[in-house]
C-alpha cells in the first residue's frame, strides 16, 4: 500500500507564507510525477503545481512567481512553498503522486490540509 502524508496547511495572514509537505511511502518501485492540488469550497479541484521524475516543473498561472514546488533528494517527498499568499488561495490542498506500486501505475491522492488566507 502507497501513503500520503501531507503536514503544513494552517491559518496565515494575507501576504504571508505557508510550506507544505508531503511524504509518499508503501511499495514503490517508481515516481513520476508529484504535484499539488487544491478545491475551494464550490469549486472544482485545480493543479497548482507539479514537478516530475526529472525536475521539470508546471504552475498554474495563478501561482506563478509566488509558489514553489520542490521534492527531497530521494524525490520521495514534495514541498510547496508559498509566498504572498491572497484571501483566494485559501483552500484545501491536495499532494498528488502518479507513481508505480505493486499494484501497478496509479494516481494517488493525500488526505488533504487546509489551508487559510485571513486577517
Amino acid at each position: 500500500q502507497v501513503q500520503l502524508v501531507e503536514s503544513g496547511g494552517g491559518l496565515v495572514q494575507p501576504g504571508g507564507s505557508l510550506r507544505l509537505s508531503c511524504a509518499a511511502s508503501g511499495t514503490i518501485f517508481n515516481i513520476y510525477t508529484m504535484g499539488w492540488y487544491r478545491q475551494a469550497p464550490g469549486k472544482q479541484r485545480e493543479l497548482v503545481a507539479s514537478i516530475t521524475s526529472s525536475s521539470t516543473t508546471n504552475y498554474a498561472d495563478f501561482v506563478k512567481g509566488r509558489f514553489t514546488i520542490s521534492t527531497d533528494n530521494a524525490k520521495t517527498a514534495v514541498y510547496l512553498q508559498m509566498n504572498s499568499l491572497k484571501p483566494d488561495d485559501a483552500a484545501v490542498y491536495f499532494c498528488n503522486v502518479y507513481l508505480r506500486g505493486r499494484d501497478g501505475v496509479k494516481t494517488h491522492w493525500g488526505q488533504g490540509t487546509q489551508v487559510t488566507v485571513s486577517s
